[in-house]
């Protein structure tokens, strides 16, 4: 599998199912910045309708709606409903996961831990979900919400940097000099990021 980091606002994305997995994988879309992702659902509870709202579709994708996306997540259809709609949404070159159905994946969406910019990622290449949340609770445990403040303070020193002409090295040099300093991550990290003495 090759790791990417979409960026939503050139995406076209989109869900297709019923129930609470399917809008649990909408709201996760919504949450990673795709204001515009369309939950389609030809069964929608109450909760979906009122959180959907406008994004709503009552049906699932037709070929006109498969046209006009880039990526669909399938989630909680039975199988003999969620392998046409796949090959079709496939046929016409989209990316396709049907959830927790890997021989049907075109890509695996991963455990994920957000704080602020800083985004981490597990995967077990869909064959471990269960044990790729485990490390995700165990990176939430390690990686707190202050993490947001440290990535946007690195952001702002990184961006006065480029200003200032600083090389990629230097500041990479200064970025872990500060996160030693402070000792934001592990020991064995720190000592290993710290610059080395000269001489």
């Amino acid at each position: 599998m090759i790791p990417i980091a979409l960026d939503p606002r050139f995406a076209r994305l989109a869900v297709a199912g019923n129930g609470a997995l399917a809008l649990r994988r909408f709201r996760a879309l919504r949450a990673a910045g795709a204001a515009d992702a369309l939950l389609f659902s030809d069964a929608p509870d109450d909760e979906a309708v009122t959180e959907a709202g406008d994004q709503l579709r009552r049906a699932l994708p037709g070929p006109d709606d498969l046209a006009a996306l880039h990526v669909l997540w399938i989630v909680d259809l039975p199988r003999d409903r969620a392998e046409p709609l796949a090959a079709a949404a496939r046929a016409l070159r989209l990316l396709v996961n049907v959830e927790d159905v890997p021989p049907l994946c075109d890509f695996h969406s991963v455990a994920e831990v957000r704080r602020g910019d800083l985004l981490l990622t597990i995967s077990t290449n869909g064959r471990a979900p269960g044990l790729a949340g485990m490390i995700r609770r165990n990176l939430e445990l390690r990686y707190g919400a202050e993490w947001a403040d440290r990535v946007a303070e690195i952001g702002t020193l990184r961006a006065g940097w480029q200003r200032e002409g600083i090389s990629m090295p230097e500041a990479a040099k200064r970025i872990a000099a500060i996160a030693a300093d402070r000792k934001w991550l592990c020991d064995r990290v720190c000592d290993f990021a710290a610059p080395q003495p000269q001489g």
